[in-house]
């Protein structure tokens, strides 16, 4: 141990180091004295020799001038022996002296100075506290000990000084905690000790955390301090890397998924102590328990992004992770090269990617295993047991972090319910939110059976539509139909080659029965019962074939290349290929028929979409859509819906010439789309205008709203029954393609609407060809009334 100074911090800018200040070691000697006039051990002897070779030397009883600190080693060399443990390696202890308040250091450990200066002995670490605020937390740190020794003031809280370097064989940083024990410092005040007001102090102080209000009142000119102090560093590289790990799970939002994942990861490295390895994670993510595949989180994991190039990443991680959570273990290779990458793709895989070493770590929350922690390096035997060791500390954390890697995951799931497949709509929200709370209120004052309170919106106006695709039974009967009728002339055929080829009599009574139902299926007069045919299929026609197919195995025959023959087999495969549901010419139509259905209802489904996105925006209102041959929806808008917005009846005007407008939009894209369908569709557009308010309820068996009361209920029945209506003594079907139908019972009603197909016709949206007619009578319902309107499909107005 060498006497020489250095300052750990570089203060010189800050003028810490020009304060009145002077080394002394006064108080350690006094301190002795009463350690050993305490000791009544044998340690009063030890005590009492010190003392006598520390007064020996008067100069060392007197202010010291850092300058001549070298002429007191013996004298200092005691001074450690005091204080740290006879049997401390110095090498391996970061122990020092310093001036009172600033630190600079004149006597220390050779670990202390190895650790502080590099080669040329300059000074290679800086202060790095938690919050980056050096200067203001050394100058809090001083002004502590100036209220805690003159004005009795408790210490003020603080974070420790952190003191960041370079390790010089990893490359990475390392962390060390400065404790600073004042002991044998004391502060004086040059004059009369300057008045101040505590109380004001504290409360400047918790309100701001602000430290100008003290250098005002207590300039540092105004004390002189006196002493030493004894700085004492502990590595604390692994709980600083444990604590990134923490702020970054707890900070997640401030970050994107590749900066939070590096962040992780460098405090791995951090505790690993080795910047060659990495590390990837990979959460289980579930759907109703079983394991899925995201993409968006394997690209995290090593293995998986090497599994992608080869396109092997799903299969072999559902593969792999089926097994390993069974029974969860660390799976440790350190060298690559020496397993077998036969045995096992994914270690052909890693090695390909360059991976020399590696490692799996089960991670576990609320003890059940939820991920792993991969641990990876290209360098081989990087990994061993003491690295996994050191990874410990952070596993628990990283359970968290994949904790909540898969709650987002799941809420993902849930917000795409919510959005796509449930009535739970924003504008309704709040509803069910405030029953919720009420529920979890009463149970928590244990009321005696707490239910759920009804959710009920009253004097609520509806707005009805319908988009139905026309004819779609006769056009459903008629792909049926087609593809019926192949599927029995390749059936005939197939029992014939049977019959001649097996003289098997039965297959004639097959073929007669074949003919019956094509006779009946081209019987337009009557309805083919499908479930009639296939049961024929099924159960008599598709065993007979396949009995003999199977049975043709031993008749077998060569042909002239004495290859095995078989041409009857051969037939049977050709029937069973033309009838594949997926594939087969046999469900063409039905295919045909069911992708034009499905391009129809998609873009009206879109369509609807971008609607109730927009008539949000003037007015929250409750918007519902059901699939049926086409899609049917019920808006609902009044106070009721939205009790912080005043209501006024123009949201409901406004909303009802959109549904018009929306309606000529839809069956202008309908029409366009004609083109582009293998089986042509065309749709019919249908709205109900309802003139007064109604009363609608949750209903919990359907999950979804549905009217209250008996007036309310007419107004459901009239929607179901107008779809098929019949204009009055005419025997027309009201609903036509490429116009508009609106049904109506109030003339009032009627007549807003013409205002708003006016407006419309002005536009060129409308056709000039608006229709008035009285409707036939339905059960319990009559006195219906209606206008029908033709859309400008030629016009380019969308």
């Amino acid at each position: 141990m060498e006497p020489t100074i250095i300052d750990v911090i570089q203060d010189a800018p800050f003028g810490l180091q020009k304060i009145d200040s002077s080394i002394s070691f006064r108080n350690f000697i006094n301190f002795l004295e009463e350690k050993a006039g305490q000791e009544k051990t044998v340690k009063k002897t030890f005590f009492s020799m010190v003392l006598d070779r520390l007064r020996s030397n008067p100069a060392f009883s007197a202010d010291i001038d850092i300058n001549n600190i070298a002429d007191f080693r013996e004298e200092l060399s005691l001074v450690y022996g005091m204080l740290m443990p006879p049997v401390t390696n110095e090498e391996e202890v970061f122990w020092a002296l310093s001036t009172p308040v600033s630190p600079v250091v004149f006597y220390g450990t050779s670990g202390f100075y190895n650790l502080m200066t590099d080669s040329s002995g300059d000074v290679r670490c800086e202060i790095a506290d938690k919050t980056g605020l050096n200067v203001k937390q050394k100058m809090k740190k001083l002004y502590s000990f100036i209220l805690e020794r003159l004005y009795d003031f408790p210490p003020l809280h603080e974070n420790d000084l952190i003191i960041a370097l370079d390790d010089d064989k990893t490359r990475l940083k390392r962390y060390y905690r400065a404790h600073l024990d004042t002991r044998f410092a004391d502060v004086y005040a040059k004059g009369s000790l300057p008045e101040i007001d505590l109380e004001e102090i504290r409360k400047e102080l918790q309100e701001s955390d602000d430290i100008t209000v003290l250098a005002r009142l207590l300039p540092l000119s105004s004390f002189r301090f006196e002493g030493f102090s004894v700085i004492m560093l502990t590595d604390v590289t692994p709980e600083h890397a444990v604590d990134n790990i923490k702020n970054a799970i707890l900070d997640r939002a401030s970050y994107d998924a590749n900066t939070y994942f590096r962040n992780v990861t460098a405090a791995l490295q951090m505790l690993a102590c080795n910047p060659d390895i990495d590390f990837g994670l990979l959460p289980v993510l579930r759907v109703n328990n079983k394991l899925v595949f995201d993409r968006s989180t394997v690209v995290f994991s090593k293995l998986m992004s090497a599994a992608l190039v080869d396109d092997r990443a799903e299969e072999m991680y559902l593969s792999m992770a089926s097994q390993y959570f069974q029974a969860p273990k660390v799976v440790l290779m350190r060298n690559l090269a020496l397993e077998d990458d036969s045995r096992q793709d994914f270690i052909r895989i890693l090695k390909a990617d360059g991976v020399e070493s590696y490692a799996l770590l089960p991670v576990y929350y609320d003890r059940k295993a939820i991920g792993v922690l991969e641990v990876y390096s290209r360098s081989q035997e990087a990994i061993d047991e003491r690295v996994l060791a050191r990874l410990d500390a952070a596993l628990p954390f990283i359970g968290q972090m994949m904790k909540y890697y898969i709650e987002e995951f799941n809420v993902e799931i849930d917000n795409v319910i919510r959005e796509k497949f449930t009535s739970l709509q924003p504008a309704v929200q709040w509803r069910f939110r405030e029953t919720a709370w009420h529920y979890l209120r009463d149970k928590s004052l244990k009321l005696p059976a707490p239910t759920i309170e009804a959710i009920q919106f009253r004097d609520v106006y509806p707005l009805y539509g319908a988009i139905d695709i026309r004819n779609s039974t006769l056009e459903r009967n008629a792909a049926l139909r087609d593809d019926l009728h192949l599927q029995f002339d390749l059936l005939i055929k197939t029992f014939t080659k049977l019959k001649q080829e097996s003289g098997f009599g039965l297959a004639d009574e097959m073929i007669y029965k074949c003919r019956k139902w094509i006779q009946e299926i081209d019987d337009e007069s009557t309805d083919s019962d499908e479930m009639r045919v296939r049961d024929f299929l099924e159960h008599e026609a598709h065993p007979f074939l396949i009995h003999f197919k199977e049975t043709r195995v031993s008749q077998s025959v060569l042909d002239a290349s004495g290859e095995e023959k078989d041409e009857l087999a051969d037939v049977i495969d050709k029937y069973f290929e033309v009838t594949d549901e997926q594939t087969g010419a046999a469900y063409s139509n039905r295919r045909a028929l069911e992708a034009s259905m499905q391009k129809v209802n998609s873009s009206v489904n879109l369509y609807l979409d971008l609607f109730r996105k927009e008539i949000q925006q003037s007015y929250p209102c409750y918007f519902e859509k059901f699939r049926t041959d086409g899609i049917e929806y019920d808006i609902y808008i009044g106070q009721s819906i939205e009790p912080q917005k005043k209501f006024s009846e123009l949201y409901l005007k406004n909303i009802r010439l959109w549904q018009l407008t929306s309606m000529a939009a839809i069956a202008k894209i309908t029409n366009s789309l004609i083109s582009q369908m293998d089986r042509p569709l065309q749709t019919t557009q249908l709205i109900f205008i309802n003139s007064g308010s109604i009363d609608i309820n949750f209903r919990d068996d359907e999950r979804r709203f549905d009217v209250e009361g008996a007036y309310n209920i007419r107004y459901q029945v009239i929607k179901k029954r107008i779809d098929k209506v019949h204009v009055k003594g005419t025997g027309e079907r009201l609903t036509q393609p490429g116009k508009i139908a609106l049904v109506y019972f109030n003339s009032k009603s009627a007549e807003e609407y013409v205002g708003y197909i006016r407006y419309l016709q002005e536009k060129n949206t409308l056709n000039n060809d608006l229709e008035f007619f009285d409707l036939e009578e339905l059960q319990g319902v009559t006195g219906l009334k209606a206008l029908r309107i033709g859309v400008n499909l030629d016009s380019e107005w969308i």
